[in-house]
């Protein structure tokens, strides 16, 4: 009985890392080029090229930390090294007449993927949104992309096929 006892308290007490203890935070300007290696990173397995990727630690200081805000980054680390980001911001929906919390990029490091990072991730994303009064949190996934897409849908995303993305890139 004691023995079982030990083996819930010690289950109760692990988390998406396995048997260490994960830890998300907010990142610093300190994590510019720890985050500028994962948005890379992101980038490969998108399989873009490594030159079309803009993203500098310059960029990720003066966007995300400067005068004016555009993006906020959570991290989770292993061993006090990161592993995985989130970037998201907030925009807002008229329609619902409330903010919107978008993730604009969710990115963990290969080795640590299906231990539970991403959903850690979004949980903390789920309690901002909701500290925040949020409508919703919205996000894009690729369609070629089934383990996103499954990921998603098992936290009770929906995916949207009367909405079609819209971009309008900046010329050259």
């Amino acid at each position: 009985m004691k023995s079982n006892l030990i083996l819930i308290l010690w289950l109760l007490t692990q988390t998406a890392f396995g048997f260490s203890q994960a830890h998300i935070r907010e990142a610093t300007p300190g994590d510019a080029g720890s985050i500028a290696e994962l948005v890379r990173a992101l980038a490969a397995f998108e399989n873009k090229k490594p030159e079309e990727v803009l993203m500098t630690s310059d960029k990720i200081i003066k966007h995300a930390f400067g005068d004016e805000k555009y993006f906020q980054v959570l991290l989770a680390e292993k061993d006090n090294k990161p592993i995985a980001y989130v970037l998201y911001f907030f925009t807002y929906s008229a329609y619902k007449g409330a903010p919107v919390l978008y993730i604009e990029d969710l990115y963990v490091s290969e080795p640590y993927r299906h231990q539970g990072v991403g959903t850690v991730l979004l949980d903390r994303l789920k309690a901002i949104s909701a500290e925040k009064k949020c409508c919703r949190m919205e996000w894009h996934v690729f369609s070629w992309n089934k383990t996103a897409i499954e990921f998603c849908q098992s936290l009770g995303g929906v995916l949207r096929p009367d909405l079609i993305q819209v971009r309008l890139e900046k010329p050259p």
